[in-house]
């Protein structure tokens, strides 16, 4: 997927104003629209000016792309990154949303923003008049919030455009409740904490998405963890009791005899905590003793005279 530069499709410098940016789309609107243009992209340069103008008018929008920097060097894939989005508050559906709306996006705006990106929604209530609009955002945990559950402070950015039409943000800090257990994906509303309403009435909720930091040690997959553990042949083949860490503390484990790379020791309901708790895989694999002297050559040379294997027989050859 290519990254879309959209101050350079719409001609504008990055610090652009409110007022430069809406003058800019009707200026290359006007050039490109269909019905009027006679250059011969002028379709696709008008589609592309229209998702421009969608991120770049939107102070929300604007912020959260801001983010992604320059882009990729030339001849490179994007992807968006793992944390992309976290720590802004949006109003409306916020980026990433699920999918709706009937917008012909492309695939770089749609992996950014979802298909709904392009229009705001109310709060749960649709448009009524007497409740303030939900708001969004993303926050990234490490593994010991979902493991301990308990209170978490986040800081939160909201755009928005000062006087002279820049973009700005303001931080707003917020103590919240992480549950046990919480996992990828998953929501925590905070009542009250969305838009306020007009007059008496009831304000929008604020809904957090949560995310998790890679963890230096462990893989997530849905309430299991995983861990990929070093052991030396001998342990394998022969059997052994090594360490190994788990977030509940170092364990002794006992290699069975015979296991190879791959081998998938499983210690029951040591995951990610819930009424049927995950569990925690040690994945082992074979570190080899570097050949790094005579003495370790010499011994390499011995094991292969005294064990004559071919692990490609397999393989035919």
């Amino acid at each position: 997927m290519d990254f879309k530069d959209y101050y350079k499709v719409m001609g504008v410098a990055r610090d652009a104003t409110e007022a430069q940016i809406k003058q800019a789309y009707r200026k290359l609107a006007r050039k490109y629209h269909p019905d009027v243009s006679k250059e011969k992209d002028a379709e696709a340069r008008f589609k592309e000016l229209g998702e421009a103008y969608e991120v770049l008018k939107s102070p929300e929008k604007r912020a959260a792309y801001d983010q992604l920097g320059q882009g990729p060097r030339p001849g490179e894939a994007f992807r968006p990154p793992p944390d992309w989005g976290s720590g802004f508050e949006f109003g409306g559906a916020g980026p990433g949303a699920r999918p709706g709306g009937d917008a012909d996006y492309s695939e770089f705006f749609e992996s950014l923003f979802g298909r709904a990106g392009g229009g705001a929604r109310r709060g749960r209530r649709g448009f009524d008049t007497g409740r303030g609009e939900d708001h969004h955002a993303k926050i990234m945990l490490d593994l010991d919030a979902t493991l301990q559950g308990g209170s978490r402070t986040f800081t939160l950015r909201v755009p928005e455009l000062d006087a002279q039409g820049r973009l700005v943000s303001k931080e707003r800090v917020l103590n919240v409740q992480v549950p046990k257990g919480i996992l990828p994906g998953q929501t925590i509303r905070l009542a009250g904490q969305g838009s306020g309403a007009a007059g008496e009435g009831t304000p929008g909720d604020l809904y957090i998405e949560v995310e998790f930091q890679p963890h230096a040690l462990y893989r997530i997959d849905g309430r299991d963890l995983y861990l990929e553990l070093p052991v030396t042949p001998w342990e394998a083949a022969l059997g052994a009791s090594v360490k190994a860490p788990t977030p509940g503390g170092v364990v002794d484990l006992k290699i069975p005899s015979g296991s190879h790379a791959g081998t998938k020791l499983r210690l029951k309901g040591r995951g990610i905590p819930a009424a049927t708790p995950g569990d925690f895989y040690v994945v082992l694999q074979i570190a080899l003793p570097p050949a790094n002297d005579d003495d370790a050559k010499a011994a390499y040379g011995a094991f292969a005279a005294a064990l004559p294997f071919n692990p490609r027989t397999t393989l035919g050859v």
